[in-house]
């Protein structure tokens, strides 16, 4: 099994969808990265042999920013929104969509679950 940059790639994919599994490593940078290392995109992560493992592991870490700084350079992004009290800083404070989406219905991944405010009751009913 390959490991690159402290990701398990799967056996059974292509080397180009496998290497989409790193954070910060899409399609088009697979393919790029691939080129750059001689290997064949279309080939199997299990049959890579280990120099052909190396030159990925050397190319991702010397040409890409991937995982940890990659997620750790966002997170200071947001913050760094937040701090200056922007409209998108105050978004995410909130925990509400950031970008223009409708809150009145739906955004509910960003709100949660709803919280079912109680109404008031209706009069008994005369008989």
């Amino acid at each position: 099994m390959a490991r690159i940059a402290g990701v398990d790639l799967p056996r059974n994919k292509r080397l180009e969808i496998a290497l989409t599994y790193i954070h910060g490593i899409g399609r088009t940078t697979a393919k790029e990265i691939c080129g750059k290392a001689e290997v064949d995109g279309s080939m199997k992560t299990d049959i890579l042999s280990e120099g052909e493992v190396v030159r990925l592991r050397e190319i991702i870490e010397r040409d890409c920013q991937v995982e940890g700084d990659r997620r750790r350079v966002a997170s200071q992004n947001i913050k760094m929104l937040m701090d200056i009290g922007c409209y998108r800083g105050l978004r995410h404070r909130r925990g509400l969509p950031v970008r223009g989406q409708r809150t009145h219905t739906n955004a509910r991944t960003r709100k949660g679950p709803a919280k079912t405010v109680a109404g008031r009751k209706k009069p008994a009913a005369k008989k």
